[in-house]
């Protein structure tokens, strides 16, 4: 499947006005249709992928929420998702798409959840030069595509770093993701699945910078296993 089918969009409305078992289970023959369509997408694009990127593996997510720590209770996503994971150890980062209706499908990039020792190795890597990380973030083709850096950020100076730093909003930055949002129109379009490879392909000197940082220790030596 190259494109995303429009009837995802009409399934996903009906579901948030009936989100409930019941419902569910009267219409699961249509989303099994639609999820194999989706799943067929999504193994599309990772073709794609492979072609200029190495993914170790993609993940198709499933309906069903966890409602056990929350206080909504509804049982299913009102969303489909997949994520791609570059491989590891020596390529770091990841590729999210999120299709979702009423303009709110969007694709994700980046850092989401960056261990303690990466943030640590990424913050100590910009405290000594900052530079070359700027210039990444100001590349024509990132900033046409993506737009700025985004992600959640301490509110004061992470410890053992300067406040008064030159790069502190950098070093704030406790992950490290981009957005790119998309209407309906978008994403039903038949250039879909061309258009994200494009953003994919535009993010990788941003991925290259990372893997190399957080591969390395601070006097560029590779910290992988030979």
């Amino acid at each position: 499947m190259e494109k995303i089918n429009p009837a995802i969009f009409s399934f996903l409305n009906q579901l948030h006005a009936n989100n409930q078992r019941e419902w569910f289970e009267d219409n699961k023959p249509h989303f099994k249709k639609l999820q194999a369509e989706f799943k067929g997408f999504i193994s599309a694009l990772e073709t794609l992928l492979q072609a200029h990127d190495k993914i170790e593996k993609s993940n198709v997510f499933r309906i069903y929420r966890d409602v056990r720590f929350s206080k909504d209770k509804t049982p299913y996503k009102t969303n489909f998702g997949a994520s791609f994971t570059r491989q590891k150890p020596a390529l770091r980062g990841g590729y999210y798409l999120h299709i979702e209706p009423n303009h709110k499908s969007f694709l994700g990039v980046g850092f989401w959840q960056p261990n303690k020792e990466d943030l640590l190795r990424f913050r100590k890597e910009i405290a000594i030069d900052a530079e070359e990380f700027k210039a990444i973030m100001h590349q024509e083709n990132i900033q046409k595509h993506w737009g700025i850096l985004q992600g959640e950020q301490l509110k004061t100076a992470p410890k053992g770093f300067d406040k008064n730093h030159p790069a502190i909003k950098i070093l704030n930055y406790k992950q490290w993701i981009f957005i790119k949002q998309f209407t309906d129109k978008e994403v039903v379009a038949p250039n879909f699945m061309s258009l994200v490879n494009e953003h994919f392909m535009a993010i990788r000197p941003f991925f290259d910078y990372m893997s190399t940082v957080l591969t390395t220790d601070l006097n560029g030596v590779s910290l992988l296993d030979e």
